[in-house]
This record gives C-alpha cells, sequence and structure tokens, in this order.
C-alpha cells in the first residue's frame, strides 16, 4: 500500500524498480438492506491487493466516492446513501492523480473499476492525464482499465448462476456482489435481510429524473438470497487470477 511506504522506500520501488501502480476506483453506494454501502472500494481493493501481490506492483488508496449512480445500473442516485461526483469531477481528480504518479516516475497503472457508473468518466480522465504528461514530455506513461467482473468467466457464470444468469446489468446488490462480501467482509452482511425479489425490468431507455417506483424498494436489482462465501471465494479466485494473467502477458505493462 502507498500510503503505508515512507516517501523514499516509494521512490526506489517506482523509480529504481519501476514497479506498476494498481488504483481502484469505487463508489459509495447503496447495496441494498442487506449490505453495507462500500462494496465498490471493498471489492476492487481486495482485488488489486491480491494481484499486486501477484505480480509485483504497489496499490495506491482507492477513490472512495464515484460517478452518479443510474437507475438501471445502480439504483439510482436519488436513493438515501448514495454519494455521488459529478463526472467532470471524477475526470478531473483521476487525470490529477495519474499525473501525479507520473511525476513520481511511475510508468505503467492499472485502474481497477468496482463501480459501473465510473468508466465513461475514468476514461475521460486518463486521456487527459496522458495528454498533458506528454505536454510535460513524458510520453511513455500507460494505463489500462480493468472492470473486475469483466474476468468473470462462462464456466464461472455458471457454477456461481446454476439456474438463470439475468446479466450483469441487473446484478446491482444480487449475488455477484452479496457473494464477494461474505467472501471478503461478513460481517458487513446480514443475510437474513437479503431481499428475494424478481429481477428488476426496465423500459429500453432512461428518463431524468430518475421514476423512483422504477427501482426495486430495497435498492437491489435482482434477488442476493442465492449468495454465498463460497461463490465468492470462486469469484475472488477467478478475476485476480485472470486480471494477474492478464498485466504478465500484455507486452507494453513490462518494463523496458
Amino acid at each position: 500500500m502507498i500510503d503505508e511506504l515512507a516517501w523514499t522506500e516509494y521512490r526506489r520501488r517506482v523509480v529504481d524498480e519501476r514497479q506498476p501502480v494498481l488504483i481502484p476506483l469505487g463508489a459509495l453506494e447503496q447495496h441494498g438492506p442487506h449490505m453495507s454501502m462500500n462494496p465498490d472500494v471493498v471489492i476492487p481493493s481486495a482485488i488489486s491487493g491480491a494481484v499486486a501481490r501477484n505480480i509485483g506492483a504497489l496499490v495506491a488508496p482507492a477513490f472512495a466516492y464515484g460517478a452518479k449512480s443510474q437507475q438501471k445500473s445502480g439504483g439510482g442516485n436519488h436513493m438515501c446513501g448514495t454519494t455521488s461526483l459529478d463526472g467532470h469531477t471524477l475526470s478531473l481528480a483521476l487525470k490529477d492523480v495519474l499525473k501525479e504518479f507520473g511525476r513520481h516516475g511511475v510508468r505503467r497503472i492499472a485502474v481497477i473499476n468496482g463501480h459501473y457508473e465510473n468508466l465513461p468518466f475514468a476514461t475521460e480522465g486518463v486521456e487527459l492525464a496522458i495528454q498533458e504528461l506528454k505536454w510535460s514530455g513524458i510520453d511513455d506513461f500507460r494505463v489500462i482499465i480493468i472492470s473486475y467482473w469483466d474476468f468473470v468467466t462462462q464456466e464461472t457464470i455458471k457454477k456461481v448462476f446454476p439456474d438463470d444468469f439475468t446479466g450483469w446489468d441487473v446484478e446491482h446488490g444480487g449475488i455477484l456482489e452479496t457473494s464477494l462480501m461474505l467472501h471478503l467482509k461478513p460481517e458487513m452482511v446480514d443475510m437474513s435481510l437479503a431481499p428475494i425479489q424478481a429481477p428488476a425490468k426496465f423500459p429500453p431507455y432512461t428518463v431524468f429524473p430518475p421514476i423512483p417506483e422504477w427501482t426495486p424498494e430495497s435498492g437491489c436489482l435482482s434477488s442476493p438470497a442465492a449468495a454465498t462465501a463460497e461463490k465468492g471465494q470462486i469469484l475472488f479466485d477467478v478475476t485476480v487470477a485472470g486480471i494477474s494473467e492478464a498485466l504478465k502477458h500484455e507486452p507494453w505493462w513490462q518494463p523496458s
């Protein structure tokens, strides 16, 4: 963890050893009555730590606030407890942090995303950082953005969702996140409060401001009742292995 190092040790690792940096990118967002509001930070942070140990990287402090929750993927920004940044604020904050790492001597960064709505704004922040670093003469700075759920294999989906997989778009507060939290932070989950409900159904368009009645009362977009710590272990292991392997075999990720 970068923030636990003395600055001299940090400098040695990023300048002399050329260690890459992983940045967990999360959000503060309601995840149903059965679970804490920090899964989007806890999960990518834990994955980042495990991947860092596999590939010899450092982990930066996580972004604890994310882009606005959208109704069809996170229940909506009208939900109490969900505390969000404007998209351009997130882009500029990430840009500034990336530029600082570039100034320190870091040249390879992986942004490990745990909140779907962050993606377009993270992309903008990365592109702005690379552009501005080039203006200062740093033209070998590289960033990869990874959303951990993209590394859940079809084989794993069959194990975790043996009956029916309704798709990632309604997994908010559902089996995936709840199982991972049962594995990583079981004290933050109360399965006696897990709602039993049908997956949310939305029309093929988005209305602004959101219509609160469209979001299930629980805030979950599908039922987490079938979540288990064992499923969480399977999900954690496959995502850590997949991300580690991807970074190990990405040619530009290796120091020249």
